[in-house]
This record gives C-alpha cells, structure tokens and sequence, in this order.
C-alpha cells in the first residue's frame, strides 16, 4: 500500500487495535449493510471461492477473518471435516458463533478468536487456507500471508477473495463514484459507526490488486497464482498453492 489506511484518522492507536474497535461496533448490523452494499453479488464471489476450495477435497480448512462466518458456514459444501472460523474481532466472532449453532454445525466449524499475523497453529496444519475480504485489513500483508504459508500443507491451496478496482471505462468512473460517495453514504445512514464504511471504501482503493497481488504472493513463494477479476472487476478471486 501507498500509506497505511486507519479507520479513525483522529487516533493514534495501532491499525490492528482499530480494526477491532470497527468490526465490534458494526458486527451486528454487518450481515445486513453487507448485502445492500455489494447488491448481493458477494454470495456468488463466495460460491466461486468455495468451488475452487471443494476440488481440492480438503480435510482441514483455515477460514482467516471469518468475520460473522458466512464463508465458514458455506465451505461445508466441500469435504473437510474441520472447518476452523478465526477473527480477531469478538464482537463479529459472537455473531458467527449464534450462526454456526443455529445451522448445527458446531461439530464441523470452530470459531476461535486469534490474531491473521500470529497463528497459533502447527507448521503444515491445513489442506486450505481461505480470506474472504479480510487481508487489506492485515496490519502487516506480507507476515500475515507468510503465515498463511507456513501452517498451509505442502500442495495446499489458498484462496482470497477481495476487493479490486475496475481498470476500463466506464466502468472505472461508475467504481469510483459508487466507493467514493454512495457506500460510505449508506453506510452513514445504517451503521452506528460512522468512520466505520469510509475506511472500507478507502482501504478497497488502496490496496494492490491483480499482478501487484499476485507479485507479493509469489515472493511469500506461492506458486500456480492465478487471479480472476470478478463482475468487471470490482473483486478478485486469487487462488495460489504452496509447493
């Protein structure tokens, strides 16, 4: 990133203990803005993901910032036996603990309050590691992701789902106009969190995307990246493996 991206600009306590202030303050109406937001696409994003994961039929799965658990709840379509859920938030970790009991899953999906760039975890622990819009909050990209690496199996497979920026006209323009004023607008109006949606707006726009992504993988010593821009590219589905 070009500058560090915070979501209280007026504070100066570090971007790791402000990501947990935010994702507390709006856990419970996340689900909800989430959807308005992004119109719903973003279940297809995730479908996508899941699909990529399912045909490496995992055993063990790491699902980082989990948030409330969406993605967690919808790798059970795959094969792994052991879906683990970990966020840093409490607050977001709350609501995705109801879900997961609510749909029965306790036996399959643990929700466990752990820090992206400090796993507590074996080397080669899991068959897949997945982040769904999660790693442009990472304090630290490249620890976090040589993380990622490190418990990863060898042949393992992580995927990332994350924002991107629209590269042709006019759909660059229209991306703009829409992260730039109508999200964190909405998010004004429904979130008890004001500074909360302009700094994911903010950090959306920030972050490098595609080959730049792609190029910082690789010097983890992530192989097989691929990158697939998803609806005129206001997202991202990379997939790499650990060889």
């Amino acid at each position: 990133m070009k500058k560090e991206i915070r979501p209280y600009k007026n504070q100066t306590n570090s971007k790791k203990d402000q990501i947990i202030t935010m994702f507390d303050a709006i856990s419970k109406e996340y689900d909800f803005l989430n959807r308005v937001i992004s119109l719903g696409i973003d279940l297809r994003w995730r479908k996508r993901l899941v699909q990529k994961v399912a045909a490496l039929q995992p055993d063990r799965v790491l699902d980082i910032a989990t948030g409330t658990g969406d993605l967690a709840v919808a790798l059970t379509a795959t094969s792994a036996r052991q879906i683990v859920g970990l966020d840093i938030s409490p607050g977001m970790l709350a609501i995705g603990q109801e879900k997961v009991r609510a749909k029965g899953l306790d036996q399959r999906i643990s929700m466990e309050l752990g820090d992206s760039e400090n796993l507590a975890y074996a080397d080669h622990s899991f068959d897949a590691v997945t982040v769904a819009f999660g790693v442009r909050n990472f304090e630290n990209l490249e620890k976090g992701l040589s993380e990622i690496f490190r418990v990863l199996k060898p042949g393992g497979q992580l995927a990332i789902l994350e924002t991107s920026v629209p590269t042709q006209f006019p759909f660059k323009q229209g991306y703009r106009i829409y992260a730039g004023f109508l999200m964190p607008m909405i998010g004004k109006l429904f979130s008890k969190d004001k500074a909360a949606y302009g700094y994911l707006s903010d950090s959306a726009a920030q972050f490098p995307f595609g080959q730049a992504f792609n190029n910082i993988l690789q010097n983890i010593g992530f192989i097989d990246l691929v990158a697939d821009p998803q609806t005129l590219g206001v997202a991202t589905l990379y997939s790499a493996k650990k060889p």
